[in-house]
């Protein structure tokens, strides 16, 4: 065996061998097929799919976590340097677990314990695996925060998970998983909530812990931005098998296979298509001089101030900006959700924002709310038909044409009237978020806020309920207003833009004009943060792939 050879073998930190996972009660179903890869010390390598194809089941397979009473490893290996995890007993697995092998997952909040401060949590990694003593552990959980940057790392310990951005606490994710410098780090979609600059902080951190540390890096992702920017290698997976794998440029630049090629020219364009004509003069909606300000601890914080806009009939507006921007409490004042502070909101000729309890019960039936996560906001407990009626019997509306118009507007979103009849669970996250879209139109709104209505979908699903959204906008009028951290999907759906910091409106123009000749110097920032600015030319050669069909 030559040198090069024994050298390679020696720093490769995992090694997937054949791993096939299935079902673990009735009928076994093959969940992965034969899933091979290998990754290397410093190297990291990506795995990008659509929802459902084994992606993140092969993540949880590594650290040991599938649940046994619903899926089990029925071949193959998954070597840790050179030992088997499958073989691994349970003890033997949780003192990998953070000494060998680590995992950030994507959304911190629901990973860290919210009743204790972050330090501790941070300790509690040491406590389980080291001997350290108390000052000891306290030093070293200072030097985790402060080598993931965190301002002021002796009181961010102190700090509790809500008191943390959600950068903030994505850090804290970080380093906790690295607290114990492992040779293996799991990543799964850790910036897919994330604006855009806050994920290229992270991105950029996690290289550099990487560099730092020589960790092996497995990341999951759907955003191919993210994968050009971090990734060495690649493996693209398809209904639980591996369907091309090989170095980033190789895997972006010449695809072999069609699924690989409909994921690329599915990315929508940060260059935004021409303006549409405005068809109508009519205001859907007039927000102005809009102000909210909130009272934490007795001191007053300005979270949005003296914003204005016109939303018309059949158009789309985009509000973008970081976390903490203000965009989503423009949304939520909207709503009422939030009484403003001051400022006007007049819907269909009506000022609404002082509206009485009871008359503000009339005005929710013309704005309708579509969230990020149709988990949450679909009762997983009731049927579909019971959630789409149970708006307009509310407002008296006779069952049996509720439940008439629940199934036409099913069939608007390209779902068949027959899923009145099923639960949540039992559709992907895509079919999900059309149903809250239909849900939404029930009432036949004035106005839609979708706040990051996409941002948790994959590519190709994102771009279908995209065109879904347009294809609204033209047959039934609505206006939609958008609250987005990515400018890709901005580009691609809105007609006008407002870009927020700090709680005021920095610019407001046409989508083209906003991304094409940015007038301030933070929307310019935003898009130079914008994951993979090269492939607006890689999508275009492949967006005739977009609409194969399985």
């Amino acid at each position: 065996m030559s040198a090069d050879i024994v050298s390679a073998a020696a720093s490769t930190v995992l090694s997937v061998r054949d791993l096939s996972v299935t079902t673990a009660s009735g009928a076994a179903v093959p969940i992965l097929q034969g899933v091979s890869f290998d990754i290397r010390a410093g190297q990291t390598l990506c795995i990008v799919g659509e929802s459902g194809s084994g992606k993140s089941v092969t993540s949880l397979a590594t650290m040991g976590l599938l649940p046994k009473a619903e899926l089990s490893v029925t071949g193959g290996a998954i070597f840790l340097d050179d030992e088997n995890v499958l073989d691994a007993s349970p003890a033997r697995l949780r003192r990998l677990r953070a000494s060998r092998m680590s995992m950030i997952f994507q959304e911190p909040m629901t990973a860290l314990n919210p009743l204790m401060t972050v330090g501790r949590q941070v300790e509690e990694v040491l406590c389980y695996h080291t001997d350290l003593q108390a000052g000891e552990r306290r030093a070293r959980v200072i030097a985790a925060l402060s080598e993931v940057h965190l301002p002021n790392p002796e009181d961010m310990a102190l700090r509790y998970p809500h008191q943390l951005s959600g950068g903030q606490r994505q850090r804290v994710m970080i380093a906790m998983a690295l607290a114990l410098n492992p040779r293996l780090l799991i990543a799964d979609e850790p910036t897919t909530a994330l604006d855009v600059s806050t994920q290229r902080q992270i991105l950029s951190l996690i290289k550099e812990l990487q560099r730092k540390h020589e960790t092996a890096v497995l990341f999951i992702t759907h955003d191919m931005g993210v994968v050009t920017d971090i990734a060495d290698n690649v493996v693209v997976m398809r209904k639980g098998r591996v369907v091309e794998h090989g170095p980033v440029a190789n895997v972006i630049q010449a695809p072999t296979e069609r699924y690989t090629r409909k994921l690329l020219g599915s990315i929508p364009s940060l260059v935004p298509p021409m303006p549409r004509e405005i068809v109508s003069e009519r205001l859907a909606l007039e927000v102005a001089g809009l102000e909210k300000t909130f009272f934490p601890g007795g001191n007053p914080v300005r979270a949005v101030q003296d914003v204005s806009f016109k939303l018309g009939t059949g158009r789309i507006l985009g509000i973008v900006g970081e976390s903490g921007s203000g965009k989503s409490t423009v949304a939520r004042c909207v709503m009422l959700l939030e009484r403003p502070t001051a400022g006007s909101l007049v819907v269909a000729g009506s000022d609404v924002a002082g509206l009485s309890r009871e008359a503000l019960r009339m005005h929710r039936r013309r704005i309708q709310m579509v969230f990020q996560d149709p988990n949450r906001s679909l009762n997983p407990r009731r049927k579909i038909a019971q959630t789409m009626i149970e708006g307009p019997l509310n407002y008296g509306a006779p069952k049996a044409e509720s439940l008439r118009k629940a199934a036409e507007l099913l069939e608007l979103v390209g779902l068949p009237a027959e899923a009145l009849s099923r639960y949540p669970h039992q559709f992907s996250g895509g079919q999900r978020q059309r149903i809250a879209i239909a849900r939404a139109l029930m009432l036949d709104p004035e106005v839609i806020v979708a706040d990051e209505a996409v941002s948790a979908l994959d590519v190709s699903v994102q771009a279908q309920v995209i065109r879904l959204l347009k294809d609204i906008r033209e047959r039934l009028g609505v206006a939609l207003l958008f609250i987005t951290h990515d400018l890709r999907v901005a580009a691609q759906i809105c007609d006008d833009i407002i870009v927020m910091q700090r709680g005021v409106v920095v610019e407001s123009n046409t989508c083209r004009a906003v991304l094409t000749q940015p007038a301030h110097t933070y929307t310019r920032d935003l898009i130079e943060a914008a994951p993979g600015r090269d492939l607006d030319q890689v999508s275009r050669r492949w967006e005739s792939y977009v609409h194969d069909i399985d």
